[in-house]
């Protein structure tokens, strides 16, 4: 390997198309990075296998980008919250909480939720209705909350599949002469005798009436459950895939920076003592090494999974061990070559010791080959993370791209089509081992004297 100073690697890199668009890549991704971990709470990270988080949340729903190729709307899943109004006549206090929703898509919403987070003592009384675009007022729901003699807060949800609610709702299908195979949200957004979508706004209106004193409303919203939903989907269980897919891309990059920054060092410096001392310690080092690279890393890795521990950490680890070995067979050919020049022979002349003159002397010359070697190691570690994972022996309390791709093969995501969970982390795979490969290969070809020529 030829000596090539700073200078002339910037120079020449700046001249290489392919390095620079690796770059540029790799900038969007550190970008992203920055704005996932600054912007996304990390109690998002932490409880992404929780089912209770993403209750709200739909199942499998497409991302909502999609109405923009389609030429029907899919209903969009929604969460409103409530503009809450009081009132009081004579003992008697009402609390209105109502929930306006514009519907102009052309099938019918799959099913609504109230959720609400409730103050108060005594007993109250809620009723639930809605108010059409054609002006009919539809009665929900009449209940009322438990009884309590002293001040709680009561946590409520309605759903449109309960009992009372398609009794209620059922009154209707005769004196408008619905379809009697229709559900609750058909009843309620179809056109009269059409069965078909009544497009328009809707008021969804829970008032809550209380003696003495009014009921005091902590939270409330109304999810209307449609069947596209955010900027990438959700998958079987309700989790926002975004989410999933923007904190993947720090994980990514941790775990193939980490791996290949550790087993570049641990390669370089143990290459080069090998090729430096030569004689018994170079033969027994190498023979060494020869074990290493002779085992299978993969079976190795899933046995050391299951055995040990699937935790992030020590995969990383796991995967620096089978990592070095290559790294090391070049970098002590190219020890071979440096100690033998008159700088080297004239330190150990000056009776330098050995690990300063490796240190000073002949590792500094190497940089160049341990920056390509940095970059073009990134993608296989990432691409063999995403396989562990993808086999069921990653780190599941993390969403890396592999876990993701791993969840999805277990719901049959291939087999029932949903390729929002699919193609995304398979796409963000590909292009992150692209940009390193890029600049790798761009780096490469300017230290590498026979690719320079």
């Amino acid at each position: 390997m030829s000596s090539v100073s700073t200078n002339e690697i910037k120079r020449e890199f700046l001249k290489s198309k392919m390095g620079l668009t690796g770059v540029f890549i790799l900038l969007g991704l550190v970008l992203i990075s920055i704005i996932t971990i600054s912007t996304i709470p990390v109690s998002t990270f932490q409880e992404w296998n929780n089912p209770e988080k993403w209750i709200l949340y739909p199942k499998t729903s497409v991302p909502s980008w999609v109405n923009l190729l389609s030429p029907e709307k899919i209903p969009e899943h929604k969460i409103i919250d409530a503009e809450i109004f009081e009132s009081h006549k004579d003992e008697i206090f009402l609390v209105s909480q109502q929930f306006g929703v514009s519907f102009e898509y052309d099938d019918f919403p799959s099913d609504f939720i109230f959720e609400t987070k409730t103050k108060y003592s005594d007993s109250h009384l809620v009723q639930i209705k809605v108010i059409r675009p054609d002006g009919i007022i539809l009665e929900i729901l009449s209940t009322s909350l438990p009884h309590s003699e002293i001040d709680t807060i009561h946590n409520q949800r309605y759903f449109s599949t309960d009992s009372m609610i398609k009794k209620n709702l059922n009154a209707y299908k005769e004196e408008f002469q619905f379809d009697f195979s229709i559900g609750a949200t058909e009843i309620i957004f179809s056109n009269l005798n059409e069965n078909q979508v009544q497009k328009g706004n809707y008021i969804f209106i829970m008032d809550t009436y209380g003696i003495g004193e009014p009921a005091e409303v902590l939270e409330s919203k109304m999810i209307l459950g449609g069947k596209t939903f955010g900027l990438m989907g959700t998958d079987e269980l309700r989790r926002d895939l975004a989410v999933g897919l923007l904190w993947g891309t720090p994980l990514a990059l941790f775990i193939g920076i980490s791996v290949s920054i550790g087993s570049v060092v641990v390669g370089l410096v143990y290459g080069v003592y090998s090729g430096y001392k030569g004689k018994k310690t170079d033969e027994t080092m190498m023979r060494f090494n020869d074990v290493i690279y002779a085992l299978p890393a993969l079976p190795f890795l899933i046995i050391l999974a299951v055995t040990i521990s699937n935790s992030i950490f020590l995969m990383i680890g796991f995967l620096m061990i089978f990592s070095w070995v290559g790294i090391a067979k070049v970098s002590r050919s190219m020890s071979l070559q440096i100690k033998t020049r008159q700088y080297v022979e004239a330190a150990k002349i000056m009776g330098q010791k050995d690990s300063k003159i490796i240190f000073r002397h002949i590792l500094p010359q190497l940089l160049p080959y341990a920056f390509a070697s940095i970059a073009i190691s990134v993608p296989a570690a990432i691409t063999t993370e995403a396989g562990l994972s993808f086999l069921g022996l990653g780190d599941p309390s993390f969403p890396t791209w592999g876990q993701i791709l791993h969840d999805a093969n277990t719901y049959g995501a291939t087999a029932q089509g949903f390729w929002w969970w699919i193609v995304p982390p398979g796409i963000l795979i590909a292009i992150t081992g692209l940009a390193f490969v890029f600049i790798g290969n761009a780096l490469d070809a300017i230290v590498n004297p026979k690719l320079k020529r």
